[in-house]
């Protein structure tokens, strides 16, 4: 008589759910929140910046709570250890620093372009001279700037709030499009990461750019073309660091759907760029080089600040026609990214998310300048989608979405 072969059982829900977001035992959650609050204390104690000097205080007191909960609280306040995380980390530093119109100089320079765009047509000033002058940023980003510039001086005009609100909201879209729901304490969790929390409460314009990737991936691999051109054109439209999104969803777009879809969604992804770009840039094509070409690269009329002691800065900086060399490693890696995602083309969801985070984080170890907190880009992109409870990779359920008998890997 012939054996039925043992396979292994789908994990019940509530255990899907506990190993998805790391419930298994107290102890994961314990290391986790008191090395976030280490390194916020540590941050704290060795910056000369004031902003961070207060996230650092509140972050500590907010991971050091969510510690404590952790190990000592009942299954419900555990399960809240999260969200006061999230808040003591990023939400209270966050309305604090607004509320006293301190915050780092992104925040600054997008209430500026905000005010250019609206009254020159370019967000670029003609001839920048100082290091505050610069805008590094595509026009797209200068929109979260038309709040100040619109009202003025305000703590509810700060850019920030718009970082804030596209973050959440395009992530949280982009998990129910790919699995059919959001679970807030993943988001809570994610937003509690000191790598997430420092730009949040300072200010981050990486979080919205990050997210519309995010949302590009999961439209894609849904085969909604429109959507996925109209997130991806949007993101690429705020900085150039989210341009590889748009190889890596097309080319999953044709993979799962066909050349004609994908065409479709970079026609959609093209014309919102050059909506977004072109007239900034006929308004003021040399400044707009000046900006966001020579600038970033190191060759503008003032240095960039972004000088963490990444592979590429260290290049740059320490050899011989170093910046050259920088560069031709940074082309290099550009190349065999590229031919990597043609001659193995990603095919489901958290494939391509993983390629784009990959792809990010090389570009970011090797540009010439580059910073730490950029990481915050691979990070999210490789994790979210991984955070949810009830994720097919998981406990082997199909996703909504993605087609019949298909499951996120």
């Amino acid at each position: 008589m012939s054996k039925t072969p043992l396979l292994p059982q789908p994990l019940s829900l509530p255990t899907a759910r506990r190993r998805s977001l790391g419930l298994a035992g107290t102890g994961p959650w314990l290391l986790l929140w008191a090395g976030c609050a280490v390194a916020a204390l540590l941050l704290a104690a060795v910056t000369d910046q004031e902003p961070h000097q207060v996230w650092g205080r509140c972050a500590f007191f907010g991971y050091a709570v969510a510690g404590a909960l952790a190990v000592g609280g009942s299954r419900g306040l555990r399960r809240a250890a999260p969200y006061v995380a999230a808040v003591g980390a990023a939400l209270v530093p966050m309305v604090w620093l607004v509320a006293h119109r301190q915050g780092q100089l992104e925040v600054d320079v997008v209430h500026q372009s905000g005010v250019l765009l609206l009254h020159t047509g370019s967000p670029y000033l003609p001839e920048p001279t100082l290091l505050e002058d610069h805008n590094p940023y595509l026009p797209g980003m200068a929109l979260f700037g038309l709040p100040y510039a619109l009202l003025g001086e305000h703590p509810m005009t700060d850019a920030r709030w718009g970082f804030a609100l596209v973050f959440g909201l395009a992530l949280a879209v982009a998990a129910r499009v790919a699995l059919g729901h959001c679970a807030p304490r993943a988001l809570a969790l994610l937003a509690a990461l000191p790598l997430l929390a420092l730009p949040l409460a300072t200010g981050g314009i990486d979080l919205p750019v990050t997210a519309l990737m995010c949302l590009a991936l999961a439209t894609a691999a849904a085969g909604r073309p429109a959507a996925t051109g109209l997130a991806a054109g949007a993101a690429a439209a705020m900085k150039w660091t989210a341009w590889p999104v748009l190889a890596v969803v097309l080319v999953l777009l044709a993979v799962r759907r066909g050349g004609r879809v994908a065409s479709g969604a970079g026609a959609v992804a093209a014309v919102v760029l050059a909506v977004l770009t072109v007239p900034s840039f006929l308004a003021s094509p040399g400044a707009f080089v000046e900006h966001v070409l020579r600038y970033p690269l190191g060759a503008g009329r003032v240095a960039s600040p972004a000088a963490s002691p990444l592979p590429g800065h260290l290049v740059a900086t320490l050899l011989p026609g170093g910046r050259l060399l920088a560069l031709v490693l940074l082309g290099s890696a550009a190349v065999a990214i590229a031919v990597a995602l043609v001659t193995r083309p990603p095919r489901t969801l958290v494939a391509a998310a993983d390629q784009l985070a990959f792809a990010l984080a090389v570009a970011i170890c090797l540009a010439p300048a580059t910073r730490f907190g950029y990481l915050l880009m691979p990070l999210t992109i490789a994790v979210w989608f991984r955070l949810h409870p009830g994720s097919p990779w998981v406990h082997g359920t199909t996703t909504p979405g993605l087609g019949p008998y298909t499951r996120i890997e």
